[in-house]
């Protein structure tokens, strides 16, 4: 291992899971200030980007030994490139999606994917007549040959029915997937050694259901 290689372990190690989360989010900022042709940007304009708080972002950033330049900011190129190698995204990440109903079409369709180092290598339902179909550019398989398309650093996607998300979860673990994100609405069991993230839609909107009902409950001056 080089210098390089373990000065990059040790920042791992002690970066938080909450820095973690939002480093997407300074990232999709960053991307969009660059389109625009934005070269260098001040902690507090990002801060503003991305919608936390400028302290927090110089303190996430400090992680990554990224600390601005004094009357300049930061360089947006570097600080892409900086966060992107972070995430893992200088390397071609491959996604495997199980579930190509509505939400797994959608998913299969979004481009955006593909600009952040990630792309969906392959599409798999158990609905064998699925088995065959044309998504995106992609050729819908049986779940079967899950195995046959996992490779070392894959990432699998759940977007199948409640019912079926805990079946297909096991088969990505026994594929050899250690990172899964699940949007199937129920709570799934993995191993210790597995990353799992959920995106719950119902959820969410009944968070925001609760903020208006409160605001509905506010009597006028």
């Amino acid at each position: 291992m080089t210098t390089t290689e373990i000065a990059a372990a040790r920042r791992r190690e002690v970066i938080p899971e909450a820095t973690v989360a939002r480093l997407p989010l300074y990232l999709r900022a960053l991307h969009t200030l660059a389109d625009e042709g934005t070269s260098t940007i001040s902690s507090e304009a990002l801060a503003e980007a991305a919608g936390v708080n400028s302290a927090k972002l110089r303190k996430d950033l400090s992680h990554l030994g990224s600390y601005g330049t004094r009357g300049v900011g930061y360089d947006v190129a570097h600080l892409i490139t900086s966060i992107s190698h972070e995430l893992g995204l200088s390397r071609r990440c491959s996604v495997v999606l199980v579930g190509v109903g509505n939400l797994g079409r959608a998913l299969a369709g979004y481009g955006g994917f593909a600009s952040r180092g990630l792309a969906i290598d392959a599409l798999l339902d158990a609905d064998p007549a699925l088995t065959g179909e044309q998504i995106a550019g992609l050729t819908v398989r049986h779940i079967d040959d899950l195995p046959e398309v996992v490779v070392p650093g894959s990432i699998g996607v759940i977007a199948t029915p409640a019912s079926a998300a805990q079946l297909v979860c096991d088969l990505l673990v026994g594929a050899g997937v250690t990172s899964i994100l699940n949007f199937a609405p129920t709570v799934l069991s993995v191993p210790a050694d597995v990353d799992l993230r959920k995106v719950d839609l119902s959820i969410e909107l009944q968070i925001l259901s609760f903020h208006e009902h409160r605001k509905s409950l506010v009597t006028p001056a």
